[in-house]
């Protein structure tokens, strides 16, 4: 394990030298903005925070961390649940400048530097009729997102985001650089795969594009008390539907504005948020059974371009606020299960708390459990509880009711969770558990690449 040091005043004077980007201190200008992540609920205070303006600048500043036997965080772009991003008293690697984005039409790739955003992506992809799956929320950071599996809107249609991800620029504990894909260091290629920030700190990504350009999309609202029937009509509607649907269940509070209507503001709902790829004329034709089971409060479905559903959420959900979040993966919706969803989705302890089972069938499971380090390949679902809020004074209510809707839940899951839905203080059973027998085969890839564990801000996997 590497010793960890505090950094000095001085450490900023050490690190200088041939670094391009913006080196930020305590007690600097912006220092306090530099430091904010996505979760409010995080302040941590890092003792330098290195904003790198390249891939040399990565390298340097793993090296210079190496060196001075410092805690390092990699932040890419800061939306990680535990807010992993940045560390106490240490060294924060801060990759946000480096946006890049580089498509190429013919082969149907895009390159884009590891600071990204997926809303830059996809208005990049957009232009030329591709996408990457990613997750819900435009704000959301490329590398993050993609190093832990990268589910979202289009999974059951193009499996996970590292199911299109056909190389990645890798900086080493070491402070090297290398490739890492299907023809190079292809240990390396398999961990980054769903094993999170374990092996170094990603400067590129070069994915697939998939053909995505105006999608069947948007939500539909049921009352609360009709949770259950809700919930099975899902189960069997998504089990049977063609991987071109996609749609995640969740509870929630109507946000009071547009393009809701106004009897429906504040009003607490069970949902689906729909994105169909495809003919359009065919996705309307398998929606039919979903229009008219109830009916529906609100049907929201219509045709947008997928940018535009991508980031439907990027308002209700700003940067700052509270988050506690719970997770599991889940195989199946037994009535003792639908009951507790039932229950506890009654209690929504605020406006933005909300529970999503995101489903990952479809081309998620076209994919070996052994060919990429994301392990719950069988699974149908990716359940997450979030406790959320504006404020501060409202952290213990959220917090305990994410705590006890997960633990009515948890006999009813599949072990394991998705690895960016973590917490930071769930501990070492519950990453064991979320890679099961993969576990052992990341544990040899770390001892391989990071032997001193200098990359640990993460859901770690101990060498």
């Amino acid at each position: 394990m590497a010793s960890t040091s505090t950094l000095d005043p001085a450490a900023s004077s050490r690190l200088a030298p041939d670094f391009h980007g913006q080196l930020i201190s305590p007690g600097d200008g912006g220092y306090d903005d530099a430091r904010k992540v996505y979760n409010g609920m995080i302040d941590r205070r890092p003792g330098l925070i290195a904003r790198c303006a390249d891939g040399k600048d990565v390298a340097k500043a793993v090296d210079f961390a190496r060196r001075e036997g410092v805690l390092v965080s990699i932040r890419g772009g800061g939306h990680n649940a535990g807010g992993l991003g940045v560390c106490d008293d240490g060294l924060v690697i801060d990759l946000s400048p480096m946006r890049e984005i580089e498509v190429d039409p013919d082969a149907g790739t895009v390159r884009v530097q590891g600071g990204a955003t997926w809303g830059e992506v996809d208005r990049a992809t957009h232009e030329h009729g591709l996408a990457v799956p990613s997750g819900i929320i435009s704000t959301t950071g490329v590398g993050g997102l993609t190093l832990g599996g990268g589910i979202g809107h289009l999974s059951r249609k193009y499996g996970l985001g590292i199911d299109s991800l056909l190389a990645a620029d890798v900086v080493l504990a070491d402070g090297s650089t290398v490739t890492a894909s299907e023809d190079q260091h292809q240990d390396l290629f398999w961990a980054l795969r769903g094993g999170g920030g374990n092996f170094g700190a990603v400067t590129s990504f070069l994915f697939r594009g998939n053909p995505v350009d105006t999608v069947l999309a948007g939500p539909m609202f049921w009352p609360l008390e009709q949770t259950e029937e809700v919930l099975r009509f899902y189960d069997q509607f998504i089990a049977d539907a063609p991987e071109d649907v996609n749609g995640f269940f969740a509870f929630l509070t109507v946000p009071p504005g547009d393009p809701f209507p106004a009897e429906l503001h504040m009003r607490q709902v069970c949902g689906v948020v729909w994105c169909c790829t495809g003919d359009m004329e065919q996705a309307e034709e398998v929606m039919r059974p979903a229009r008219e089971f109830g009916p529906p409060l609100l049907d929201g479905v219509q045709q947008v371009p997928f940018p535009d559903m991508q980031s439907a959420f990027d308002e209700v959900y700003p940067p700052g606020l509270q988050w506690y979040w719970r997770a599991d993966f889940v195989d199946e919706l037994p009535d003792e299960a639908v009951a507790a969803h039932a229950e506890y989705g009654r209690q929504l302890p605020s406006m933005h708390s909300t529970m999503h089972l995101y489903p990952i069938d479809g081309a998620v499971h076209k994919v070996g459990q052994d060919e990429t380090a994301f392990a719950n390949r069988d699974s149908r679902w990716a359940q997450v509880i979030v406790g959320v809020d504006p404020d501060p004074a409202n952290a213990p209510a959220i917090t305990d009711w994410t705590k006890r809707y997960w633990e009515a839940l948890h006999p009813h899951s599949a072990g394991g969770a998705y690895v960016n839905f973590l917490m930071h203080d769930e501990g070492g059973d519950r990453v064991k558990a979320t890679y099961g027998e993969n576990y052992d085969r990341l544990v040899e890839v770390k001892r391989r690449y990071d032997p001193d564990n200098l990359f640990r801000v993460n859901q770690n996997i101990a060498p």
